[in-house]
C-alpha cells in the first residue's frame, strides 16, 4: 500500500478542509438515514421462542430485562464449532459497557444457535460479560435469516433470495450455514414488535476497531482480502493457517 503524498502544511491545511466538507455532508445524511430507520414500520412476534441462559430459560419478552429496547447480536457460532466467528468475536470486543445502553431503556443481548455449554466455554475463553443465550432448537436462527438451511425455510440473506443472490455475484457462504446480523425490538409491555435488522456490512457501525482503522492512512488493511487479517483477540500469535471468516463482504 502506498503512503499519501508529502506536502506542506498549508496544502494539507487546504486537503483537510475539502474533506471537512464532504464528512458534514455525510454527517447530515447519516442523521436523516437514522431518522427514516427509527421511524420504519414495525411487526409483532407472536413465536413464543425459548432461549437457554446462564439463568435456565428465557422467553424474548426475558431478554430485555424490564427495558422498552432490545437489540440482538446474531453471533454466528453453529452447534459443531467449538469457538465463534473471528468477525463476529471481533465485533464483541467492541461492544463497551452496557450501562450506557441501559441507561437509554436498551438492553443487548448475543443469541447463538449453539448449545449453552459451548457458547459459555468460548465466552469465558474470551472474557466478555454480556448477556448471550442459546436458540438451539428453535426457529430463531431460521426466522431471522441468519441460519441458511433450504430444508428448514428458503434461503434469504441481507433480503434478497438465493437468485438475486448469485445474481448480485454473492459469494456460496451467503447460501448456507451460519450468518451474522442484528435485529432490534420494541417491547410495548408484554408484547414485542420487530422494528430493524441488518447483516452483512449493515453491523460495520458497531465496530469501533473498524472505525478507528478507517481514520487511519492504512485503513482496514484488507488487499488480501476481506477480514483476512481478523484474528481472535487471544490468538494473535499465531497468524498461520487462519483465515477471517468472510462473511463481511455484500
Amino acid at each position: 500500500m502506498n503512503s499519501p503524498a508529502i506536502v506542506s502544511r498549508e496544502e494539507w491545511l487546504a486537503a483537510r478542509k475539502e474533506l471537512l466538507v464532504r464528512e458534514k455532508q455525510f454527517d447530515r445524511e447519516r442523521d436523516a438515514l437514522s431518522a427514516q430507520r427509527r421511524a420504519l414500520p414495525m411487526v409483532e412476534i407472536t413465536e413464543p421462542y425459548v432461549f437457554d441462559g446462564p439463568n435456565g430459560t428465557s422467553t424474548l419478552v426475558d431478554l430485555f430485562g424490564g427495558r422498552r429496547q432490545l437489540i440482538v447480536y446474531h453471533f454466528m457460532l453453529d452447534p459443531d464449532w467449538e469457538a465463534g466467528c473471528t468477525g463476529c468475536s471481533l465485533l464483541a470486543d467492541n461492544i463497551g459497557h452496557l450501562a450506557h445502553l441501559h441507561a437509554a431503556r436498551t438492553s443487548f443481548a448475543a443469541v447463538s444457535r449453539a448449545p449453552l455449554a459451548t457458547i459459555t466455554k468460548f465466552r469465558e475463553r474470551m472474557g466478555w460479560t454480556f448477556p448471550w443465550y442459546s436458540s438451539h432448537g428453535t426457529s430463531f436462527n431460521y426466522d431471522f435469516h441468519v441460519t441458511m438451511d433450504e430444508s428448514v425455510a428458503p434461503v434469504l440473506f441481507n433480503f434478497r433470495t438465493k437468485d438475486e443472490l448469485r445474481e448480485a455475484g454473492i459469494g456460496s457462504w451467503a447460501l448456507s450455514g451460519e450468518q451474522h446480523g442484528l435485529s432490534v425490538f420494541l417491547r410495548e409491555d408484554e408484547r414485542v414488535f420487530h422494528t430493524y435488522s441488518t447483516y452483512s456490512r449493515g453491523t460495520d457501525l458497531l465496530n469501533g476497531t473498524f472505525n478507528y482503522l478507517d481514520l487511519t492512512p492504512l485503513g482496514r488493511q484488507e488487499e488480501a482480502g476481506i477480514m483476512n487479517w481478523v484474528r481472535h483477540h487471544d490468538d494473535y500469535g499465531d497468524r498461520t493457517g487462519r483465515d477471517g471468516c468472510g462473511h463481511c463482504d455484500g
